[in-house]
């Protein structure tokens, strides 16, 4: 999915059964917001016939609620992201598919500038190259989040974009979707769908599901004006040297691939870097004890798409692997353990104890709460990675219950 992250759950979502119940909602509550989002649809141009046709009998969902509120109750490794995305039957069925469909991938390249190898990845991760694009009557999920006071300005904004496309012959009336409302192959959200489809085969519509040139070139079209580079790749495995500075680590150090080689990195083959005049930035997913990359401006336009790092990272090596490239030359450490959402309360809550300021004990490790392990790995003189892991959680213990 793009611009948020709810295109992580597809695969889990797709093996649940969702019964047709409607939210528990006050009727005349709802009616009057019904009311005010048909009288708002019509302001922007929506017909009247489109609105009947879309809005007859619909009510909220309540699985829709579960799914939107639920937090997982494990966190995933590198490892374990890159295991359930980057299979070797995606990668065969990928390349099968590259070879496939090469003429038309080319003529988007042209059109486009993305490589086909980039576009067959992200189809491969969004909805294994089409096999699942949501079981969820579209109008009803957007609805159920629209209604629901938590995110209820985005979802409106994307409850009457799909209105919109609805009404303009795009998208089908009683089209499914994801829980979140992302829609067809690429699982576009409404606004992305509506400011970035492409009718590519020409025939009046931009349709997502069944038109392969249309899924692609609008894939390749929101990359494009996203910031893709279709002469770059998205960024590569490399080896440090002994006693790095881990404070260069992450997307907010930015610096020359010269100066990178200046301070001892090297492809993880040991051979120079490229010599071309590109900014890349060090990332360590899994930790220093994990692979490093350095990543590269494709690789920040990925976040654009989905927002994870996780997801970025399996884009660029699902994409790498289709062109013949093999698996990472890291090895996998024996213990890879998961953090569970307790887990990483418990860190967040013994790091403020220790004085440092994690954000807030949610079961997130985000950013504040990364820069906060940093900060507490330099007091302890441990490898300063900002990566919560079961180790960091015991040293916590133990500094704490002294």
């Amino acid at each position: 999915m793009n611009r948020i992250a709810a295109a992580l759950v597809l695969a889990a979502v797709a093996a649940i059964a969702w019964p047709a119940q409607s939210w528990s909602a006050p009727a005349e509550g709802f009616d009057r917001w019904l009311d005010d989002l048909r009288t708002e649809a019509l302001a922007r141009g929506v017909r009247p016939a489109t609105l009947d046709e879309a809005l007859a009998g619909v009510a909220p969902v309540t699985r829709v609620v579960e799914l939107d509120r639920r937090q997982p109750e494990f966190t995933q490794t590198l490892w374990t992201y890159l295991g359930n995305a980057v299979t070797a039957r995606r990668i065969e069925r990928g390349r099968e598919l590259l070879t496939r469909h090469g003429d038309l991938l080319a003529e988007v390249q042209v059109r486009f500038g993305v490589q086909p190898r980039f576009l067959v990845a992200f189809w491969g991760l969004e909805t294994n190259f089409g096999e699942y694009t949501g079981s969820f009557p579209l109008v009803a999920a957007l609805v159920t989040l629209a209604y629901d006071e938590r995110r209820s300005a985005f979802f409106r904004e994307q409850l009457l974009a799909a209105l919109t496309l609805i009404d303009r012959g795009d998208v089908p009336v009683r089209v499914k979707a994801s829980w979140a409302g992302a829609m067809g192959q690429p699982q576009f959200l409404p606004t992305t769908y509506r400011d970035f489809a492409v009718d590519f085969d020409g025939d009046g519509r931009r349709d997502l599901w069944k038109s392969l040139p249309d899924v692609f070139a609008s894939a390749a079209n929101y990359l494009d004006r996203s910031g893709w580079h279709g002469d770059r790749t998205w960024g590569r495995e490399v080896r440090l040297p002994e006693g790095f500075d881990l404070d260069l680590s992450g997307l907010s150090v930015k610096k020359p691939l010269a100066e990178w080689q200046r301070l001892g990195v090297r492809r993880i083959d040991g051979r120079d870097l490229p010599r071309v005049a590109i900014d890349a930035s060090l990332i360590l997913p899994g930790g220093y004890a994990g692979p490093a990359f350095l990543v590269y401006a494709n690789f920040r336009t990925t976040l654009v798409w989905n927002r994870s790092i996780l997801y970025a990272v399996a884009v660029g090596h699902l994409a790498d692997r289709l062109a013949g490239a093999g698996p990472l030359a890291t090895p996998r450490p024996a213990k890879d353990a998961p953090l569970s959402r307790r887990e990483v309360v418990e860190i967040q809550r013994r790091l403020a104890t220790l004085g440092h300021d994690p954000g807030g004990a949610d079961g997130v490790a985000g950013a504040r709460t990364r820069q906060a392990i940093k900060d507490f790995q330099r007091r302890a003189r441990l490898p300063a990675d900002g990566f919560p892991s079961l180790g960091l959680l015991e040293r916590l213990r133990a500094t704490t219950e002294k």
